[in-house]
């Protein structure tokens, strides 16, 4: 049986010891937007909240934070693993992998504090970060300034930390000189404060006394606020420029490479474990010419991952073909992948090669292999086996040297089972499988998707759009995404077409096609409304915009718009006055929902 637990606090009584002062804090001065003393007085979450949250269980062996099991460990261990890993990985790629491993600590004390404190504003938040670390024997922090503009969601912040338990093992190894060494301490504040603030907040040292400085100092910006984020991106293993790539030539400059096929994005985003280990999975087969089985849900990314196995094998200067099994009808999958000879049949006018042909030394991408008949299923199986194709209608033998990556959301192996897929193909395809996590199960990763995709629409659709309200982070981080992370970036760019230049995103911008929202997310909805601003009901009358029972956020909106021109006789600028929008955004939402505009709106 599991033994009894107990508590920080308890073990100081029982010890006689005094509980841990709260760290010594520097006050703001007037230009920063909220006061540390007023911070400091809050009633959560304090340094006496927090280690009441670390409990001691002697009886099994396990230490919580909460419900999060922690471990106790010698610095001096930690120091013997950190000297390994850069004498056998070099020093960049080790500074990456400790990086990511404070970031993903971060994160999971982030996710603690949301959840204990869920109404605690921002910068308490923020501050129970420092505490935080602190408890946990890392490093005193102490705030110089920080501030965060809840009209923009900027954040600024600087440190001084002391007692830094990394400083002490890399001055005991490698001596005073270099560079800054805390690694993991800059990725955990980066994981904390991008978690808690659900937009990319990028922390780097800027002295250390590693370095030969008298003390550790550290500055956290927002992304955008950053000159030159491209050396730090790299560390957290952003896209797929990892600590052994060059920097990047412009920061974020995700989008400027297209798929072939769709125009989707190519870039891989992520730096949890879960996305860590399928992506050193991909470079870890990339350089042979092994067939690769992606797995996983829809909406997952499994072209994505296709692309950066060609891209990080030596094919990558040729072509990367990609086809969708399940969008090609069954009686022309034969002449798809493997091409036509003229007159072969009614409307075969001329040959063509298919995907086969086209993909010569590079690599083909099956996606939705699962649903191909048992007939294309034996053809295929033919030319992975002898490497030869022949086109329909055709009497040459043709050889191709391709390297196929295949893809599907459904579990082959019941298929292989119930009769409806290949057992000998199965196994053909199934060299080298990879699964990919749906996005709940790396939820690490919604704040540096989300700061990826607002990035892509703001420059996509020429808008203002400065972030997202608290409101809205509170409200992605409960979302299930039933569709993974095309249902995010489809949620984003939604959203930010409908918000108004210069506003914050908030939930209702997000969530108004019809999705299945859990308690926590209907709870923002209905408290976050239209942001506070008063719109006109259909009845006239001024009410906040929450969602009527049996209603959606959709047909409300309808209604609101279509009662706005009835009330000003279809004049547009003043519908968008009661409205409290602007007339372009009146303009376009009327005609999404298809309402009478111009001259056609008067009575």
């Amino acid at each position: 049986m599991p033994g009894p637990r107990i508590s920080l606090a308890q073990l100081h009584r029982a010890t006689g010891a005094a509980r841990p002062a709260p760290p010594a804090q520097a006050p703001f001065s007037g230009q920063w937007r909220f006061d540390l003393q007023q911070v400091d007085g809050s009633s959560h979450p304090t340094v006496a909240d927090l280690s009441e949250c670390l409990f001691f269980s002697p009886g099994d062996g396990r230490i919580w934070l909460q419900d999060q099991r922690m471990v106790l460990m010698h610095a001096e261990a930690l120091g013997g693993l950190r000297r390994e890993l850069i004498e056998t990985m070099g020093l960049d790629k080790a500074r990456g992998l400790l990086t990511r491993m404070g970031y993903l600590s971060g994160a999971r004390d982030a996710e603690l504090v949301r959840r204990q404190w869920p109404d605690a504003e921002p910068p308490v938040a923020a501050v129970a970060g420092t505490r935080l670390h602190a408890l946990e024997g890392v490093v005193k922090v102490e705030v110089v300034r920080v501030s965060y503009d809840a009209a923009t969601g900027d954040y600024q912040g600087e440190f001084l930390w002391h007692n830094s338990s990394e400083d002490d093992e890399h001055i005991a190894v490698y001596g005073v000189g270099g560079s800054p060494a805390c690694w993991m301490q800059t990725g955990y504040a980066t994981g904390y404060v991008s978690t808690l603030f659900g937009r990319l907040v990028l922390f780097r040292e800027v002295a250390c006394r590693s370095a030969g400085d008298a003390q550790c100092r550290v500055i956290g910006r927002s992304v955008e606020l950053w000159d030159d984020p491209q050396e730090d991106l790299r560390y957290l293993q952003l896209g797929e420029d990892g600590p052994d790539a060059e920097p990047a030539a412009a920061p974020l400059d995700a989008w400027t490479e297209r798929g072939a096929a769709g125009g989707q994005d190519p870039t891989l985003v992520g730096a949890s474990s879960a996305f860590n280990a399928a992506f050193h999975m991909v470079r870890r087969v990339a350089p042979t010419p092994a067939t690769v089985l992606f797995t996983g849900e829809s909406g997952v990314g499994k072209e994505m991952f296709a692309r950066s196995l060609h891209r990080s094998s030596d094919r990558a200067g040729q072509p990367f073909i990609a086809i969708n099994c399940a969008a090609i009808p069954e009686t022309l999958i034969e002449s798809e992948l493997f091409g036509v000879e003229r007159g072969a049949f009614t409307g075969a006018g001329a040959s063509r090669p298919g995907r086969f042909e086209r993909a010569d030394g590079g690599t083909l991408f099956l996606d939705e292999i699962g649903t191909l008949s048992l007939v294309a299923q034996g053809k295929l199986l033919r030319a992975l086996q002898e490497g030869e194709i022949e086109r329909v209608g055709g009497t040459r033998t043709l050889r191709v040297n391709v390297r196929l990556a295949a893809a599907t959301n459904e579990n082959l192996r019941a298929a292989v089972r119930e009769g409806r897929f290949r057992e000998d193909l199965f196994y053909r395809l199934n060299v080298f499988p990879i699964h990919l996590p749906p996005l709940r199960e790396r939820r690490d990763d919604i704040p540096l998707l989300m700061q990826h995709f607002l990035d892509h629409y703001r420059e996509r659709y020429q808008r203002d759009v400065p972030g997202f309200s608290q409101r809205a982070v509170k409200a992605l981080f409960n979302y299930g995404f039933p569709g993974n992370i095309r249902e995010l970036q489809n949620l984003i760019e939604r959203a930010v077409i409908m918000v108004n230049d210069g506003e914050l995103i908030d939930v209702h911008q997000l969530f108004r096609g019809g999705e299945e929202l859990g308690e926590g997310v209907l709870s923002l909805q209905a408290e976050g409304g239209t942001g506070g601003r008063l719109v006109g009901t259909p009845e006239g009358t001024a009410v906040g915009a929450t969602q009527m029972p049996g209603q959606t956020l959709e047909s409300a909106e309808q209604q609101w718009i279509a009662a706005a021109l009835r009330r000003t006789g279809g004049n547009m600028a003043a519908a968008a006055r009661q409205l409290g929008i602007t007339r372009a955004t009146l303009l376009y939402r009327a005609r999404r929902h298809g309402l009478p505009v111009g001259r056609n709106a008067r009575p």
